[in-house]
């Protein structure tokens, strides 16, 4: 998929299959750093450090790795990519907890092998300096540490496992059998909703580009 907006790259070869697509982020920062968002299944780091390649970059500059949640399929890379770019890694201070297995996390989902610490925790509202300026939202519901990123800016929001990509730029909610508390999962929707929107970058399907807002209000109609 290379760059599918300004500054925005989805990692290419990450997918385990045509049927579950997963999207890493490669986000260019303002000066000649780049940031991750999520690593994907176990294996991604391979696919990562050669979309990485592809692009001249060097592994080290990327600075940032920031995880929307705890489960594999957005973890399954961290520990190498963490060892390969020496990023420092941000997770929400819930989230972190269960990264590090501290306790373990009893949610549905898969969970990580090992345990990993992060670098730096976050709580909502939090800024992180990269890809231009990012605001991490707490949108738990999916997990109880869950995060969302926006990018003022340009309206991106970034939306982890809170949404779904459908066909037809449409989305939903993570289905309820691999969602921690799905009525929280809609009043984290809600509280996105009130944000100017105009990409969706999701993690599963999609993501809506050019029609986020609306998708992501037609969304929030359907669970009134």
């Amino acid at each position: 998929m290379a760059e599918i907006l300004p500054g925005v790259h989805q990692v290419e070869g990450v997918d385990p299959s045509p049927e579950f697509s997963t999207h890493v982020y490669l986000l260019k920062d303002k000066g000649p750093t780049w940031t991750l968002v999520d690593t994907g299944l176990p294996g991604s780091h391979a696919a990562i450090l050669a979309y990485l390649a592809k692009l001249k970059v060097e592994p080290t500059a990327v600075k940032k790795i920031l995880l929307t949640h705890l489960h594999r399929d957005h973890t399954g890379g961290l520990q190498v990519i963490a060892e390969r770019t020496r990023a420092r890694t941000f997770a929400h201070w819930i989230e972190a907890a269960y990264l590090a297995m501290d306790p373990k996390y009893d949610g549905p989902g898969s969970l990580p092998t090992e345990p990993f610490r992060v670098d730096e925790t976050l709580k909502d509202g939090d800024s992180v300096d990269a890809a231009g300026g990012l605001v991490a939202y707490h949108t738990p519901g999916h997990t109880p540490g869950h995060v969302s990123y926006y990018q003022p800016e340009h309206k991106l929001l970034f939306t982890g496992d809170l949404l779904i990509g459908q066909p037809g730029d449409e989305v939903i909610l993570t289905v309820p059998d691999f969602t921690h508390h799905t009525p929280t999962a809609k009043i984290s929707a809600r509280r996105m909703g009130q944000l100017a929107v105009d990409s969706l970058l999701t993690y599963h399907g999609g993501p809506v580009l050019h029609k986020g807002g609306p998708a992501l209000r037609a969304l929030l109609d359907k669970l009134r």
